[in-house]
């Protein structure tokens, strides 16, 4: 008889990976790079010169679990408000660092509003349009400066859609000038990558340091992103910012997101991620951070909320009862994870299956933590719970809900230590 296959156990925490070496990089007080866990960050799509909703938003990202937020600093009246917006914050007790996106004006804004220049946790500069011709080193040298003279680091986000075309130019005909000249679309990316990098330097010939540097390349493709950032990892040890310029909207949007980072992540590439997701109508901004929450939780990289194992569903299962369980659970612990992130620590890494029929229900059951096996079309009206892979008991009735959702409570109770308040 063969031997039995041995499954190799997928890794449960960011430790077990094996991450890129990085300058470690302080923003606010959230550590990004140097082996520290992959990094969640949002963006608003307020009018930043609305404090109130500008605040509103904000809030609501950081309680959906965005560690950065970043907001567009575009004119005089933006600027002039992120102050207002961190002092609301703090009154609030919001402490999510703020990041200023700065694009054509960043240097102008900065020095008229000094205020604005230290509220900020980090800056963002695009080096394609940072200035154009002579202006551009002088422009971006002021920024940079700004930097030191506030004590904070800086993000040089390259971008697909605003590239340094004088860099791309000068590369085209450099490879012209090659025995095997590059396609086209290496030629951009390589224009895309150097931009990146050539900025770097030129900032820590400036004086910024290089702990004080984040890196990002981004374009809109799966495969030129992969590409990209692959290049881009071995070429330097800055933390890289991951992320899709834009991913587009709903199950577009997540799955690019998610087919593009995951691969990056599992070669240990990547410090901190944003999933650019166009918000569905009447849908939150926060849809983002749970999708980049759920996508590092889902490759064994961060544990944010309890994982809900649940059947999909089929002819077995005609009653809708056990999709209605699923999403009652999801939103249950998603919404008690706020708490129980201080009270009981270690509640986020709790498993919990709602199963819909005999076939699996049982044995997906035992592998979580909780977990419950529904019954199935023409099966008897029981529901077996599963504790840590014991049968417990047998929930009948009307009250199946509401009596699961008080099992998962008194788990957490019983199995992750209360911190004293």
């Amino acid at each position: 008889m063969p031997d039995a296959i041995t499954r190799p156990t997928p890794p449960a925490t960011a430790a077990a990976w094996s991450r890129r070496d990085t300058h470690p990089v302080n923003i606010g007080g959230i550590w990004v790079g140097g082996g520290k866990p992959v990094v969640v960050q949002s963006m608003t799509n307020t009018d930043t010169a609305d404090v109130a909703s500008s605040v509103r938003q904000v809030a609501d990202l950081w309680r959906a679990g965005s560690e950065l937020v970043r907001l567009t600093v575009n004119n005089p009246e933006s600027a002039a408000a992120i102050p207002r917006i961190r002092e609301k914050l703090d009154m609030m007790g919001v402490p999510v660092p703020l990041i200023g996106d700065f694009h054509y004006n960043g240097h102008q804004l900065l020095a008229a509003e000094p205020a604005c220049a230290q509220a900020l946790s980090k800056y963002r500069i695009n080096p394609g349009n940072v200035g154009f011709g002579r202006k551009k080193d002088l422009q971006f040298g002021q920024l940079i400066e700004f930097a030191i003279r506030y004590d904070k680091p800086v993000r040089i986000g390259a971008n697909w859609g605003s590239l340094d075309q004088s860099l791309a130019a000068q590369l085209m005909d450099e490879n012209s000038q090659r025995a095997d000249p590059w396609d086209a679309g290496r030629v951009l990316r390589e224009a895309l990558i150097r931009s990146a990098l050539d900025s770097a330097e030129k900032a820590v010939e400036i004086g910024l340091p290089r702990d004080r540097i984040v890196l990002s390349a981004k374009v809109s493709g799966v495969q030129e992103l992969i590409a990209v950032y692959r290049d881009l990892a071995q070429r330097s040890q800055f933390a890289l910012h991951l992320g899709l310029t834009e991913a587009g909207i709903g199950s577009k949007g997540i799955v690019a997101s998610s087919a593009a980072l995951a691969v990056l992540m599992q070669e240990g590439i990547g410090d901190t991620i944003r999933i650019s997701l166009t918000p569905e109508p009447g849908q939150p901004r926060t849809q983002e951070v749970i999708v980049a929450q759920e996508l590092l939780q889902t490759t064994g990289q961060r544990a944010f909320t309890p994982m809900v194992t649940a059947c999909p569903g089929c002819g077995r299962t005609t009653s809708e009862f056990f999709q209605e369980l699923a999403k009652v659970v999801q939103n249950h612990v998603r919404g008690k994870m706020p708490e129980w992130k201080i009270s009981h620590p270690g509640a986020e890494n709790m498993t919990l299956a709602v199963m819909g029929c005999v076939v699996n229900g049982p044995g997906e059951s035992r592998h979580a933590n909780i977990g419950i096996s529904l019954p199935g079309t023409g099966e008897a009206p029981a529901a077996p719970v599963f504790v840590d892979g014991e049968k417990k008991l047998t929930l009948r009735g009307d009250n199946i809900a509401q009596e699961f959702v008080a099992l998962i409570d008194e788990y957490v109770e019983a199995n992750y230590s209360r911190v004293a308040s």
